[in-house]
């Protein structure tokens, strides 16, 4: 599927977000990457089997810039 050089991450694999992206659609908050993977701005994945993957942002990154 993946035609660059190295190829990117398969859809299985620990790192799939760090391949390239082929469309974005920005204003609905999800992008399609290469190896098949929706991924949200939410940072949940679709993956192309189907299984979803539930948001895994880093806990308290929500609040990085908020003041006590």
């Amino acid at each position: 599927m993946c035609r660059h050089n190295p190829p990117c991450p398969t859809a299985d694999a620990a790192d799939r977000d760090a391949a390239a992206a082929l469309g974005r659609h920005l204003d609905q908050g999800w992008t399609l990457l290469c190896n098949g993977v929706v991924y949200f701005d939410d940072t949940g994945e679709l993956l192309p089997n189907g299984q979803v993957i539930a948001p895994h942002r880093a806990i308290g990154a929500a609040r990085a810039g908020t003041a006590a």
